[in-house]
């Protein structure tokens, strides 16, 4: 091995950068099938709009060059092409440069999106598949062994999404501390899986010595990743372990398989590269330019993980290069939701014939068990969670929601997993109400079939109905 390359992580190279090749896929096809309500030139949040306000150097995208539904539907796609080529090994067909030309269009195009995504965008693993896959492009190919000094900045990334993790949940509720959060966190995350109804019946000690192991693998073990082989390969694959666990009792989107992904890339497989040449001096000079401008953006993000101030998932520059990330700083110990209706009677009495909209994800009929959508993000579910902590959240996008459910807007409903109104005939009036949801008893789900038990609280949105009837070119 000579002082640039290390060969015996020729392996774990090719793991990490398959694997951030389907999570590239994953965001992509997101952006593609669910823009046009949420972005779209008539959606509740419109493109066009935001750039018309927000200047290029804050928020560096190709729209804000050339915008229309059609162009961004193919810039999309395009990103599925490129990142299922990814998939398949393409970048090893090429020479040096050319795979690194490759690694660097997805970053690019995801860039374009997540920048003029605004709401819809501001989850902590956007920034985080930014980042890293900034990162993956000066990785190499089969043509070099992966350069010591990438997989040492992978092994910070990492570093920073679980021991920023760790810090913000010390400081910031006291149920961590106590051991005490996973009693309600299971009931009340953004988004259950199939198996949380499960997790949150799990006995109250082994909550505890969950949350006891969260700590350790978030505060204790990060640092391990700089030791020698083959702790850190143990520290990593304690990681990985960890990840899978928060998998399986909850939809986090990608963040727990980027993880995952950044774990592998720190473990030693003992699988030398295929006679891999030395690295080209240009090669050298790229690599450590870059590794010089990561570790000078560091400064920002490091001093927030140390300030008793810290803040999760913030970038620090237009090009998400360096980022603070973290969750659940704080945990909810009630859980509410956001339930819409529907009526076409004339008058929106509370006996009138309200039908509920069902959500693909969130919680909505108690009989209905939570799927499993993870690594895929269901963006205007992750928003209704949001919407029912607070109503300021919704402030942006709820209302245009609601207009487009009074419109039956083709390309909302098909974020829904059922409207109970037919695409000819629209609803007269909508409302919202606050509900509070708890998971039920083993004796109550025998009982009644039921995985969620709700009770009223109170309206969230009175009943609105659309001034003039709008006409869409549909």
């Amino acid at each position: 091995m000579d002082w640039f390359t290390a060969p015996d992580y020729w392996l774990g190279r090719l793991l990490f950068q398959r694997s951030l090749a389907v999570i590239y896929l994953v965001a992509f096809l997101g952006a593609a099938l669910q823009f046009r309500a949420l972005l779209g030139e008539r959606g509740m949040l419109p493109i066009p709009r935001f750039v018309a306000r927000m200047p290029w150097r804050r928020s560096p995208s190709v729209f804000h060059l050339h915008y229309s539904d059609r162009f961004f539907a193919a810039w999309a796609w395009a990103g599925c092409a490129v990142s299922a080529a990814l998939v398949a090994g393409a970048d090893a067909l090429l020479p040096l440069w050319g795979g690194m030309l490759l690694w660097l269009v997805p970053w690019v195009m995801y860039l374009s999106i997540v920048n003029v995504g605004q709401t819809w965008y501001s989850f902590g693993w956007e920034s985080l598949l930014l980042e890293v896959g900034f990162l993956a492009v000066f990785l190499g190919n089969d043509e070099v062994a992966p350069p010591i000094v990438v997989l040492f900045l992978l092994r910070w990334v990492l570093f920073r999404v679980e021991f920023g993790a760790g810090l913000i949940k010390m400081r910031g509720d006291e149920c961590w501390r106590k051991l005490t959060c996973l009693d309600h966190h299971h009931e009340t995350q953004p988004m259950p899986g199939p198996l949380s109804w499960f997790f949150h019946r799990l006995p109250k000690p082994l909550h505890r010595v969950e949350v006891a192991a969260n700590h350790v693998t978030q505060l204790v073990v990060p640092f391990l990743l700089f030791t020698p082989q083959p702790v850190a390969t143990a520290a990593a694959s304690l990681m990985v372990l960890t990840q899978l666990w928060l998998v399986l009792s909850g939809n986090f989107s990608w963040l727990n398989w980027i993880t995952i992904a950044l774990a592998l890339s720190a473990v030693d497989l003992g699988s030398g590269a295929p006679d891999a040449p030395g690295a080209p001096l240009w090669y050298e000079i790229v690599v450590l330019a870059m590794t010089a401008l990561v570790l000078w953006l560091s400064y920002h993000p490091v001093r927030n993980m140390v300030s008793r101030r810290q803040v999760m998932n913030r970038s620090f520059d237009p090009l998400h290069l360096v980022n603070t990330y973290g969750a659940f700083g704080s945990v909810s110990r009630v859980r509410y939701e956001v339930v819409v209706e529907g009526t076409a009677d004339e008058v929106p009495r509370e006996d009138a014939g309200w039908l509920e909209y069902e959500f693909r994800g969130k919680p909505g009929d108690p009989r209905r068990w939570p799927r499993q959508f993870a690594p895929y993000h269901l963006r205007l579910d992750w928003l209704m969670w949001f919407a029912a902590l607070s109503p300021a959240y919704a402030h942006p996008w709820f209302g245009g929601l609601v207009e487009r459910l009074l419109e039956n807007d083709r390309d909302t409903l098909r974020l829904l997993r059922r409207s109970p109104f037919p695409a000819d005939a629209p609803p007269r009036f909508v409302r919202a109400r606050l509900f509070r949801y708890r998971y039920t008893t083993w004796r109550e789900l025998r009982a009644t079939g039921a995985c969620w038990e709700r009770t009223y609280v109170r309206e969230f949105m009175p009943p609105t109905r659309l001034a003039v009837p709008a006409v869409r070119d549909r």
